[in-house]
């Protein structure tokens, strides 16, 4: 797996969005945080982060954002924050590039170790992500219908445990996590989210994530592929 030191010489801000708080690293060690909430639309975000950022040094910048993210375009508004983000332009409101994905697409490329990888956060809801072979592709499982008329990020996500109780909550996760990864013919899922600290074991063909490889994910997308001198990783 390639070293967080190795990539951070381009000088990459990581800002992973979030319901509650945004963060801000430059490094594992060096990080900032400021709240959100359902308020917060893109000009509050921008001026916050220009705030949150004086002293730092930084030419590029990833952002992981809990939407719906095509070709670096946020395409719907996200269930925690306020409303404006639909097609907002973060490298013309930052004046430097920009590379834009869904939150749990950028874990998932931290979290990439090789293979055809699925990744599924546990969390308010349900974060996916699939990747192989230098391509990144986000997902949105969590709208798949699922059991009496819901969807399958009701059962999986805070909803789910609140309604089934720990034990059946996590019965139901590992049979939906075994589907998926036959479905996706994957060779291994990595779960994240804030919901897997739940799990003392996880079945065969699983691997837990962690928050921290949001970091290593924010600093994968601006690597370079040596022989072509273009981005390393191709997000879809």
């Amino acid at each position: 797996m390639l070293s967080g030191r190795s990539l951070m010489k381009r000088k990459v801000l990581v800002v992973d969005i979030g319901g509650t708080y945004v963060k801000l690293l430059m490094s594992r060690r060096d990080q900032r945080e400021f709240a959100s909430g359902s308020r917060m639309g893109p000009n509050q975000l921008i001026a916050k982060l220009q705030e949150s950022v004086r002293g730092w040094k930084f030419d590029r910048v990833s952002i992981g954002f809990p939407a719906p993210v095509r070709k670096g375009r946020i395409t719907k508004d996200p269930k925690h924050l306020g409303k404006g983000w639909v097609g907002f332009n973060f490298t013309r409101a930052l004046g430097i590039p920009v590379r834009l994905v869904n939150d749990a697409a950028m874990q998932a490329l931290g979290s990439h170790d090789g293979g055809r990888m699925l990744f599924l956060g546990l969390g308010t809801g349900l974060g996916s992500a699939l990747v192989w072979d230098r391509m990144l592709m986000p997902l949105e499982l969590g709208d798949l219908p699922y059991r009496h008329g819901h969807i399958i990020e009701d059962y999986l996500g805070i909803p789910g445990l609140v309604l089934l109780g720990e034990k059946k909550w996590k019965r139901e996760v590992i049979y939906a996590v075994v589907q998926l990864k036959k479905s996706f013919i994957a060779d291994y899922v990595v779960i994240g989210g804030g919901l897997v600290h739940h799990f003392g074991r996880l079945p065969k063909g699983t691997e837990r994530g962690r928050n921290e490889n949001a970091f290593l994910g924010g600093l994968r997308l601006w690597e370079i592929n040596k022989h072509s001198g273009e981005l390393k990783w191709r997000v879809l």
